[in-house]
């Protein structure tokens, strides 16, 4: 079992940062890879970033390429999601996920644990 707690949304203005945590428990954190989705009123969930268990790979949707860093930090059983350059389209719920039998891979299908997600709000 992983428990996963997301934190760090918020209300901010476009043209802005956020960094989203989300912190696990459960399994040793190194063990599996681990993803970034979001989910707007009326939308279906979407894949945000993705990386693997030792941080070497990391793969970004392309509206958040060049914008969105994914990273984590296995000794603080610790995601992070730094979003910068914010838009009003990137407003959301974020949910973090784990992988813990995959490969590494932007479906959210498989992906078995998922937090409750935390809210970005970017306004125009």
């Amino acid at each position: 079992q992983v428990q996963l707690v997301e934190s760090g949304g918020g209300l901010v203005q476009a043209g802005g940062s956020l960094r989203l945590s989300c912190v696990a428990s459960g399994r040793t954190f190194s063990s599996y890879h681990m993803g970034w989705f979001r989910q707007a009123p009326g939308k279906e969930r979407g894949f945000v970033a993705a990386i693997s268990r030792s941080a070497g790979i990391t793969n970004y949707a392309d509206s958040v390429k060049g914008r969105f860093t994914i990273s984590r930090d296995n000794a603080k059983n610790t995601m992070y999601l730094q979003m910068n350059s914010l838009k009003p389209e990137d407003s959301a719920n974020y949910s973090c996920a784990a992988d813990v039998h995959g490969i590494l891979t932007t479906r959210a299908g498989s992906y078995e644990y998922w937090g409750q997600g935390t809210q970005v709000t970017v306004s125009s």
